[in-house]
């Protein structure tokens, strides 16, 4: 089957590469050249601009879309709209909010262009295990590009599914990555609690290791800890800085509008807040308040 892909980040790469492994022929552009020219060397084809990938593949026409959520997924999807043709179809596998895609669907829709949202797991390591695929869209389209999700999916038999009409799929996986910040977030404070207990001289590394087999609480997510641990063992190379992406908030916000309460999602939002502060307002606010009424002692900045 044949596919055109846009952006090669290092998933997108990724991407276009299991699909070349898998048989699949791939048309592939990004504004970068070099990214262009490292995945030609896979043997894709490649494209100098998002009207020469159109042009190279036969109608009617497939091309997936890896970039950003928000701007540069929407001044892609309006390019492409102007240079697709109806039965075309878009994929959208970034991480882009649902109902923007819900939207972007409608107005594909007019064109006579067929739209899928596919929510994508599976990061680096995508490559070599199979990504997860989460799709929304026309069930028909869904069945005529599965042999392409077959491939992109750790089976031909797993790891992918229909989720419903357009925006089920990145519904799911705006969900998913909800319950991902949750889980990371309790990880950390496990291991926080551990580390603490220092009359023990806990070997965090080596707890790690021990809970990936036979423990309730292995996981991926903690095979990922062990070997973070593993390089560095107290993670003191690293600052506490924790960026967020958008779906964690998107999560957040979906449960306000429906009246679902999460609360360990939410105190993980928040905690991911938290860590890119420097000396917060809060904080210093909890500590002006003890010494006003207690007189309890403070530390005074430098």
């Amino acid at each position: 089957m044949e596919i055109g892909m846009i952006g090669l980040g290092r998933m997108g790469g990724n991407m276009a590469q299991r699909l070349l492994n898998g048989g699949h022929q791939v048309v592939v552009y990004d504004p970068r050249a070099e990214a262009v020219q490292g995945t030609t060397g896979m043997g894709a084809r490649g494209a100098a601009s998002l009207v020469g990938l159109v042009e190279q593949l036969a109608a009617p026409r497939a091309v997936w879309v890896m970039v950003p959520p928000g701007q540069p997924t929407e001044s892609t999807i309006d390019a492409l709209s102007h240079a697709l043709s109806p039965s075309d179809v878009v994929i959208d596998g970034g991480n882009a909010n649902y109902k923007e895609s819900m939207a972007r669907a409608q107005r594909l829709a007019l064109l006579g262009i067929d739209f899928m949202d596919v929510g994508t797991s599976g990061g680096i390591w995508g490559l070599r295990d199979g990504y997860s695929l989460m799709i929304g869209g026309k069930r028909e389209v869904f069945e005529r590009l599965e042999p392409l999700f077959q491939t992109l999916a750790p089976g031909p038999d797993r790891g992918y599914s229909y989720m419903g009409s357009s925006g089920a799929g990145h519904f799911v996986k705006m969900v998913h990555n909800g319950i991902e910040y949750g889980l990371m977030q309790a990880y950390a404070e496990g291991f926080e609690l551990l580390a603490a207990k220092e009359e023990f001289q806990l070997d965090l590394a080596q707890i790690a290791q021990t809970w990936r087999y036979g423990s309730v609480v292995r996981s991926w997510l903690l095979d990922l800890a062990a070997a973070a641990l593993a390089e560095d063992h107290d993670l003191s190379s690293l600052q506490a800085y924790v960026d967020d992406s958008g779906e964690g908030r998107w999560t957040v916000q979906e449960s306000v509008d429906l009246a679902v309460p999460l609360p360990v999602i939410t105190a993980a939002l928040q905690q991911r807040f938290r860590s890119r502060q420097e000396q917060p307002l809060s904080g210093r606010m909890l500590a002006a308040l003890r010494q006003q009424f207690g007189g309890h002692a403070v530390r005074k900045a430098d």
